[in-house]
């Protein structure tokens, strides 16, 4: 799979592949986080290898795709400053109905050690985001994320990873980061798997 992933130039916080520098959403509206990495474009082959890992239920596919993750320039300097690679969580009911959480599935091969599942939390189970516009996924994730009370003094002053499979418009990543920054995280990376070419049209964030 990694022969077929190539390096794209892109933006450094939000992964839009472009020529040089930043995209301007991202000077005009600076996104919670300090950097944002994507290994592959949201295209044939990933799109339908990524429909079959979620949807599908094979999970197993989750180590050759962790692989894809970890050749992108700048992925492994990014896991090795972290002291947490946070996958983006569920909410109860998706993981039930899911079986298993995707993000956590890379994050745990990725960086077995620092793969963490239980400091970021879903709070509920909001609108799904395929097909809805900008503003109205931003509307669905307001207030989505929590951290755990114990796990409060964990994130303060923390380099972290936030990782997620597939990135559309950064609603969910944003707000997730949001949460994280208000908590004292020091240093957010986002990671995803795919990063779509557009902002208006995907499958989940």
């Amino acid at each position: 799979m990694v022969r077929f992933a190539q390096p794209q130039p892109r933006c450094p916080t939000c992964a839009l592949t472009l020529t040089l520098g930043h995209c301007r959403q991202c000077v005009q509206s600076p996104p919670p986080i300090d950097a944002c990495v994507a290994a592959v474009s949201y295209t044939f082959p990933w799109s339908e290898c990524i429909a079959r890992f979620k949807f599908q239920a094979e999970p197993s596919l989750g180590r050759s795709l962790a692989e894809v993750m970890r050749h992108a320039p700048w992925v492994e300097p990014a896991l090795d400053a972290a002291h947490a690679v946070m996958a983006m969580p569920l909410s109860a009911q998706r993981l039930r109905e899911r079986g298993f959480n995707q993000a956590f599935e890379l994050a745990r091969h990725l960086a077995p050690d620092k793969a963490d599942a239980h400091t970021l939390r879903r709070a509920t189970d909001s609108a799904h985001q395929v097909g809805a516009e900008r503003d109205a996924r931003f509307d669905n994730v307001r207030d989505a994320f929590w951290i755990e009370p114990s796990r409060m003094t964990f994130v303060q002053g923390r380099r972290l990873v936030l990782l997620d499979d597939v990135m559309t418009t950064g609603a969910s990543l944003f707000e997730a980061a949001r949460t994280l920054r208000a908590a004292g995280a020091a240093h957010i990376t986002a990671m995803v798997l795919a990063r779509t070419e557009t902002r208006h049209h995907g499958p989940d964030d």
